[in-house]
């Protein structure tokens, strides 16, 4: 809902005004927005990367949604759910920032002379939006919580806090070690925005009916936000399954990207996949 509040104010829908914004605004809107979301659901991200590692155990721990929340909470209380919430914390802001200053800084140089963008441009804009916040910030952010939360599920965590276990990654792994799953954080985040946008923008300029200058206030904006966000979850959470077990502990057992697709697929099959990342559709709508 934050996200997609300020996005009202920093991002263009298809017949978008002819002025363009400056990318300096989205990163202040995006970073404060990027912030407030994370605080707001990130016990749905926690539950949803335990039951996408927790998938693959051979004897697993959680039978769903509603028994990991159960266990979790009998075990660790209600700050259970924000375990490794630093890693994102710390990343989120910079990854709204980047994401939508490059959206901005993509969209001035693809608007016409009336400040309109096509449905191809707006993709464009999106993806292009998505791969950047995936190299510069996603990747590194995502690979160290992922770690964290694999790890306190060990019976001997070996990380202490957010910088120690940045500390030992890097002097286990040097930097790669934080760059885990490149590749299929670029597939999942480029698609990811491309999607987001695109939906967003087109329910944006159905509601203002074709005057890109008219407000439609905050409630649609929630309601647009809400429903892109779902749908870029719904399109590429396959894709989100394998980052994330590309960059827990079990790393090795890939060969690579393509290799740990073929082995979800295998061993979960498509329907399980969806079924298990119910948490990450709320965490998209929200």
């Amino acid at each position: 809902m934050f996200e997609s509040k300020y996005r009202n104010f920093v991002a263009a829908a298809p017949s978008g005004a002819a002025k363009k914004k400056h990318p300096g605004k989205a990163i202040l809107a995006g970073g404060f927005a990027g912030g407030l979301e994370i605080m707001c659901t990130f016990p749905t991200e926690y539950v949803k990367t335990q039951l996408q590692l927790d998938s693959r155990a051979v004897t697993p721990r959680y039978t769903g949604i509603g028994d990991c929340i159960r266990k979790t909470f009998q075990s660790h209380g209600f700050f259970g759910f924000y375990r490794g919430l630093s890693s994102l914390l710390y990343g989120s802001i910079p990854k709204a920032s980047v994401r939508f200053m490059g959206y901005e800084a993509l969209r001035n140089r693809m608007v016409d002379e009336k400040g309109n963008l096509t449905q191809i441009r707006t993709v464009l804009c999106g993806l292009g939006a998505g791969v950047t916040e995936a190299i510069v910030v996603v990747c590194p952010m995502e690979t160290v919580k992922v770690k964290f939360i694999h790890d306190q599920n060990q019976a001997n965590p070996k990380y202490r806090g957010f910088f120690h276990g940045v500390r030992e990654i890097v002097k286990q792994e040097g930097i790669r070690g934080t760059y885990q799953g490149l590749t299929a954080t670029i597939l999942k985040q480029g698609s990811n925005q491309a999607i987001r946008f695109f939906v967003f923008n087109n329910l944006k300029s159905y509601f203002q009916g074709g005057d890109n200058r008219k407000e439609i206030g905050a409630a649609k904006t929630f309601l647009c936000g809400g429903i892109a966000g779902a749908a870029s979850v719904f399109g590429n959470t396959p894709l989100d399954v394998v980052k994330t077990r590309m960059q827990g502990l079990d790393r090795h057992l890939y060969k690579n990207t393509f290799h740990c697709a073929q082995m979800v697929l295998k061993h979960d099959g498509l329907k399980r996949v969806l079924q298990r990342d119910c948490p990450k559709t709320r965490t998209g709508c929200i």
